[in-house]
């Protein structure tokens, strides 16, 4: 793992002395409305004077108009370019608050301390910030990293299930595109009796790794998109639905749609599509949407950030544990693997 990230049984205490060897002119925490609760009385003794802002939890509020918020609730509190963000949430807050930090008078330190299982195995590494625009996940966004991701799985015990389980689809993720070993001991098993902490030691190391490598997604480093051309469609079609989905069971479904589109062109097997779709429709169920949204859902992929000129651009599987990126996909492939996840 990078120097940068450290996983600590005390986050207090780690995040006083990384702030002990800076010399901020002034320190901000900002949380959501759960983190403020569950999370900011295990570090707010271990903060040397600070102001904290507390903004609305969900996707929802992921957008330019909480950021204005935030940008001039820093503006009133007088932050310069020598001041710190000290960033207190899942991957929602993370991306949006870092994204205010890094464009903040061009940029003040911020820190990522993660409270999700989503944030800390994905969302929190690799220096990927932004928010959403007119419903398109992420559309406006930044590169930027953090001198310190703080990753405490503490936090985790404060999670709903809905939202860890949400979180476990990323690491399976990055078992299908880059480790068949780590995917064998992933199905052997429900959810809630993983290796977490060797798990999420995995995946912040691949992704670390990529990342470190192709840190502008030129080309590796989108790989790490796999299941989210189609997944990403998925959560921003029902975004505003009563089938709202978590980003994590957008992306297991999306997974498993590309993983489809993958056997259909020839790159895996149908026995291994079948040991996927096995796990994910176990572990995760499955994602509802109204019949007849299928031609609406593979619209939204034109939107994709990976497409180039006209063509939608996938990651797909070649075999379990190997990738291959910009793999161009057709509206009728799209609408062909969400009929195959709805008829499972």
């Amino acid at each position: 793992m990078p120097d940068t990230v450290v996983i600590a049984a005390d986050p207090a205490a780690e995040l006083n002395a990384f702030l002990k060897t800076r010399e901020y002119s002034k320190i901000g925490v900002i949380t959501d409305e759960n983190t403020r609760r569950h999370c900011y009385p295990l570090i707010e003794k271990g903060i040397p004077e600070h102001f904290s802002i507390s903004v609305p939890a969900g996707e929802e509020y992921k957008n330019i108009e909480t950021c204005s918020k935030i940008w001039q609730a820093l503006t009133v509190e007088a932050f310069d370019r020598h001041s710190v963000l000290v960033v207190l949430g899942g991957g929602v807050l993370g991306d949006m608050a870092g994204f205010c930090a890094a464009t903040f008078k061009r940029g003040i330190d911020f820190v990522l301390m993660p409270t999700t299982l989503l944030a800390q195995v994905d969302a929190s590494i690799g220096g990927k910030l932004g928010v959403d625009f007119n419903r398109l996940k992420n559309h406006i966004g930044v590169f930027s990293l953090p001198p310190l991701t703080l990753i405490h799985t503490g936090f985790l015990q404060t999670l709903p299930p809905r939202e860890y389980r949400s979180g476990f689809a990323e690491i399976i993720k990055h078992a299908l595109i880059s480790d068949a070993e780590v995917w064998k001991k992933i199905k052997s098993s429900p959810i809630d009796a993983q290796p977490l902490d060797y798990l999420i030691r995995h995946s912040i190391a691949y992704k670390s790794k990529v990342a470190t490598e192709d840190p502008k997604e030129k080309g590796l480093r989108k790989v790490l998109n796999a299941g989210h051309t189609i997944g990403h469609a998925l959560e921003s079609h029902l975004m505003a639905t009563a089938h709202k989905v978590l980003h994590g069971e957008a992306i297991a479904a999306g997974l498993l749609a590309e993983a489809w589109v993958s056997m259909k062109k020839g790159f895996l097997s149908q026995a291994e599509l079948d040991d996927i779709r096995g796990y994910i429709i176990d572990q995760f169920g499955k994602v509802q949407w109204p019949q007849g949204d299928e031609e609406a859902i593979a619209g939204l992929t034109v939107q994709d950030k990976k497409n180039k000129g006209n063509k939608v651009l996938c990651v797909l599987l070649e075999g379990i544990g190997k990738a291959r990126w910009d793999c161009e996909i057709s509206p009728a492939e799209v609408k062909g693997a969400l009929s195959f996840y709805r008829s499972i």
